[in-house]
């Protein structure tokens, strides 16, 4: 149980990922800054989030507005509150667009992390915890992917997570009092339990749950599937997709591993389900949970896709006592959920 005088701060706390692991820091006990551009996310996720806690819990929570490539924006937070660690999911994340545009997400992804750093080690934060992705895989040479493989980033997006790891490295070694988790998270999905939670991009989804959903509530004609041809048993391309509730858990088990474990240095962690499901067994399985039926275009492979990625969980069963509950089946259940009850997100209809 967090002591109550722990207060994280959460960088990025409104989007998918950050509002779930909030809910679960909030039932832990702990204190919760979130800091958000809304750059991808709406402050309703936020507002959602307290109503499901309850105004107890919800007096424990504050949102700031602010961009961490303003140092002055992250100044003015750490004068404010004494935090004992951080969780740094703030990013953007495409692939497509990071191709197109890399200058956006170097911006986004190296200036404000490394803002981050140097407000940190100012105001003598040194414990952090920060969103990597199984990007850094690359094309993996074998599966399932372990912590100590070579890593080889194939787009922008992938190179801002391998620099940023790569940085944090650094950073411990030269100041060996920081204390930094790196998690590699595979294919997050599904949404919170009581459907008032979950994914809800702005634009068209670059990812197959938001996209499948999207389908099956009629804002999309159909489900693009790229690539049919792989050496899979359909042909389409396999993942380990992890139910968002199993990811935000793993961020507490990670935060208390931080407050635990002196000599941790600067440590990687997958968090995935180590089972491969492919993209047309994904489509199944939602169809199935829904009973709607997601019309399929089979389009050509994305370059840089690879063809298999999922997780060896071992380390973070052993070191973090940490592993995914969720099977696809409740990922589906719970995005559908989300997705019927909420069919143009947070925002209702245009």
């Amino acid at each position: 149980m967090a002591s109550a005088d722990q207060t994280i701060l959460v960088t990025g706390g409104a989007g998918f990922i950050g509002t779930h692991t909030v809910i679960q820091l909030l039932n832990e006990g702990f204190n919760v800054s979130i800091i958000d551009n809304l750059d991808n996310s709406v402050e309703e996720a936020i507002d959602r989030v307290r109503s499901l806690v309850g105004p107890d819990l919800s007096n424990k929570l504050q949102f700031h507005l602010g961009d961490l490539r303003k140092k002055e924006d992250l100044e003015k937070l750490f004068t404010l509150t004494r935090f004992d660690a951080v969780i740094h999911f703030a990013g953007l994340k495409a692939v497509g667009e990071s191709v197109a545009n890399p200058r956006r997400y170097f911006d986004n992804n190296l200036v404000g992390t490394i803002n981050l750093y140097e407000v940190m080690a100012k105001y003598g934060c040194k414990k952090m915890v920060f969103s990597s992705s199984a990007t850094v895989y690359g094309q993996p040479e074998k599966i399932p992917c372990v912590e100590d493989f070579n890593l080889v980033a194939m787009n922008p997006y992938g190179r801002t997570k391998l620099f940023l790891e790569e940085i944090a490295r650094d950073i411990q070694k030269a100041e060996p009092d920081w204390r930094i988790i790196l998690l590699r998270y595979f294919n997050p999905v599904g949404a919170h339990e009581s459907g008032k939670l979950g994914e809800d991009p702005k634009g068209i989804p670059n990812n197959l749950m938001p996209y499948i959903q999207q389908v099956a509530v009629g804002r999309l004609p159909e489900l693009n599937v790229y690539g049919h041809d792989y050496p899979t048993k359909d042909g389409s391309a396999i993942r380990d997709y992890i139910h968002v509730m199993d990811l935000a858990d793993g961020h507490i088990a990670a935060l208390k591993k931080l407050f635990t474990t002196d000599n941790i240095g600067c440590a990687a962690y997958n968090l995935g389900t180590g089972r491969g499901t492919s993209v047309l067994e994904m489509v199944a399985a939602f169809e199935k949970a829904s009973g709607k039926k997601i019309p399929v275009k089979l389009c050509p492979q994305r370059p840089g896709d690879a063809t298999a990625v999922y997780a060896s969980t071992e380390k973070a069963e052993k070191e973090l006592g940490w592993k995914a509950k969720y099977g696809i089946e409740e990922m589906c259940r719970d995005q559908w959920n989300w997705a019927s009850n909420n069919p143009w997100g947070y925002q209702g209809k245009p």
